[in-house]
């Protein structure tokens, strides 16, 4: 027979093995819903930073209605860079007019600006700029199935040239439009900074000084450090771009863009309608360590 005492110790074993299991169980449980909750406050944070994005995005498009009504009031077509508050939602909403003629219309410019597009604003060299140049030229004379040439209906239409990649792409299409209209020169007093060092030739001390000298109503301020042949003298375009600014409350802030043509006969009866539209969120700078 086994004596008393390998029986306790058998029995003592067996409830250790026991207590470690039950260790081992709690600790599971324990883990598993500390992932629940860290799951669950996750999934809080990003369904409150979406709410806030979302509101952020409607007063941003209420401010830049509110801006194009007063545009439409006033029966002018805008004709240079406005940099305004708009009063919405309790918000004052910083809302940016540019004119389409500010950018380089692939539509209508002439080839050596398209050249420049490609050598200065996208880094090529002399002879794949004037190829693509030249190939954007054959493209908007080479008539299509109606017999007349088809032309550019949106800046997407640049892949469709042989020879531009998506990282080409991705660099001149915030410089140009097909929506301008025009001659296709390029509005100095509606033209961003980008699409002005372009005409400059990349003399960026000069796109300076002429950005500062035209931030007020000087509309005479000094074009001599750029191409004049590709500028034109302050034309009106019935096609702007806004651009609306939102900050959230973590520092960071909502940009919503939208390009409208002022028009008589939009679908939803509206005096203008929107052709391209984008958005993007800021992220809150990061503290210095």
């Amino acid at each position: 027979m086994r004596s008393s005492f390998q029986v306790r110790s058998r029995v003592a074993t067996e409830s250790g093995f026991a207590l470690i299991a039950v260790l081992w169980l709690v600790a599971a449980m324990s883990v598993m819903v500390t992932g629940i909750m860290l799951s669950v406050k996750s999934e809080l944070k990003v369904a409150a930073f979406t709410r806030q994005t979302l509101m952020a995005k409607a007063v941003a498009e209420g401010a830049m209605q509110l801006a194009m009504q007063a545009v439409v009031a006033q029966g002018t077509r805008p004709d240079k860079i406005v940099e305004a508050p708009v009063s919405y939602a309790g918000q004052d909403v910083m809302v940016r007019m540019i004119p389409m003629t500010g950018y380089i219309n692939i539509n209508r410019a002439p080839v050596d600006l398209l050249v420049a597009l490609f050598k200065t604003g996208a880094g090529l060299d002399d002879a794949s700029a004037t190829n693509l140049a030249n190939s954007i030229e054959m493209a908007r004379r080479t008539p299509g199935p109606s017999g007349k040439p088809p032309g550019f209906e949106a800046v997407e239409d640049l892949l469709h040239i042989p020879g531009i990649d998506y990282p080409i792409y991705a660099r001149v299409a915030p410089l140009v439009t097909t929506d301008s209209g025009g001659s296709g020169q390029v509005n100095p007093q509606a033209a961003p900074p980008n699409v002005l060092n372009i005409v400059a030739g990349g003399n960026e001390a000069a796109v300076s000084r002429f950005v500062n000298a035209r931030g007020g109503d000087n509309v005479g301020a000094d074009t001599s450090g750029m191409n004049g042949a590709w500028l034109s003298s302050g034309s009106s375009s019935r096609t702007v771009e806004l651009t609306a600014r939102v900050p959230l409350p973590d520092g960071g802030a909502v940009v919503v863009l939208r390009r409208y043509q002022i028009t008589n006969s939009s679908r939803d009866g509206l005096p203008w309608r929107v052709f391209y539209a984008d958005s993007q969120v800021e992220p809150a700078p990061q503290p210095h360590i």
